[in-house]
């Protein structure tokens, strides 16, 4: 007989000797299978002997657990690639939930990045020291060669009212601050190759319920709030051509990550209350974070310009979205909420969460790009 481990089929007890947990075994060997060790047969504790095999079973599970684990990990894509070479970057708005990850991405493949942040020490701490991080443009001078400005800052949109104030800080954080750069690039010595600057799809407006056009970079803007602030934070951006910078807008969807909006977004899911919102037949454009950051890497290999739809190309319902969720959560699908609660709290910020556009990703199909996670059920599968 094979002894294939001790710890299936001997104890070991603190000051004394080993001791066999299977009462057959002395008939089925010859010689004690541990030398050196006194063999005794140990045959009266059938409940010792229940609770060793359940904790062999449970050990066995957390290896085989473990070894799933490993094999995703060994099985996940390569790091991305941004360029062929070593390039510096400047990021803005690297602190947030897409920045992190994007320069975690950038310092993978090899690249230098400087961040510009309102709050240095702490961005230095958080990329281990590994970037550098400056306060304002002014810490940059003009002999600093920059390849590659990606642009992701701006404050929240969702929160406060659209108050006269609230609007003019959601224009500084974007606008004036995109319209800094563009100074800077006009006193740069040696020019960037290409700025990358994010908006959003709130660049379409509001899609009227039973609209099911499909919103590609070639629609126009409407002439409310959330599209001019897109419209005139994707115009100061364009400022850098102007300079022979090459500029790439990038329309976000709803960013889907284990951070950002999506945890507080299936909280009323994961309480079986997660059902339409305001009818739930509001268009509903998303993205998983990681086909959001290829697809900026995407870009960067390739020198795109122009707009591009940053969404995944299965655009579903309000009410679809958080059916899917509730099936991935293996919840009940909820119970319809209102609109006009949020309406009455929100006023027109309402718009984000009642109105939808069916926007689709036409320009980065069209250049190649393609989609780890273009079914919602996959990336959720990914994400939960």
């Amino acid at each position: 007989m094979m002894i294939s481990s001790e710890g299936e089929l001997f104890e070991k007890i603190p000051g004394a000797p080993w001791r066999a947990l299977r009462p057959d075994i002395p008939a089925r060997v010859d010689k004690n299978p541990l030398p050196g060790k006194t063999f005794l047969c140990h045959r009266n504790n059938s409940s010792k002997q229940f609770g060793i095999r359940i904790g062999v079973c449970l050990s066995r599970m957390r290896d085989a657990w473990a070894a799933r684990r490993l094999a995703r990990t060994e099985a996940a894509p390569a790091p991305l690639r941004f360029a062929d070479g070593e390039r510096s970057f400047l990021v803005t708005g690297a602190t947030g939930f897409i920045g992190q990850r994007l320069v975690h991405a950038l310092l993978r493949d090899g690249h230098q990045v400087t961040v510009l942040t309102r709050q240095p020490r702490q961005a230095a701490q958080l990329f281990d020291g590994r970037v550098e991080c400056i306060a304002n443009m002014a810490q940059l001078p003009p002999s600093r060669r920059i390849d590659v400005i990606v642009n992701l800052a701006g404050a929240r949109i969702l929160g406060w009212r659209w108050t006269a104030a609230r609007r003019a800080v959601l224009r500084h954080s974007r606008i004036g601050l995109t319209a800094q750069l563009v100074a800077w690039i006009a006193r740069a010595e040696h020019k960037p190759a290409q700025l990358l600057s994010a908006s959003a799809i709130g660049y379409y407006g509001v899609q009227p319920r039973g609209d099911d056009t499909e919103l590609t970079e070639r629609h126009g803007p409407q002439p409310v709030f959330m599209s001019d602030l897109c419209r005139e934070w994707e115009a100061a951006a364009r400022g850098a051509e102007a300079h022979g910078v090459k500029v790439a807008c990038m329309r976000f969807g709803l960013v889907l990550g284990r951070q950002g909006a999506l945890p507080m977004m299936l909280l009323p899911v994961k309480l079986g209350l997660g059902g339409p919102l305001a009818g739930g037949r509001q268009w509903l454009p998303w993205i998983h974070v990681d086909d959001l950051i290829a697809g900026i890497a995407h870009l960067c290999r390739t020198g795109g310009s122009g707009a591009y739809n940053f969404t995944a190309p299965e655009c579903l319902p309000q009410g679809e979205f958080n059916r899917t969720a509730a099936s991935v959560l293996r919840r009940p699908y909820g119970l319809p909420t209102p609109g006009w609660p949020m309406r009455l709290l929100l006023g027109e910020q309402a718009d984000l969460l009642l109105e939808g556009q069916r926007v689709v990703p036409a320009r980065l199909l069209d250049s190649g790009f393609v989609f780890a996670h273009p079914q919602l059920r996959g990336a959720l599968h990914d994400l939960l």
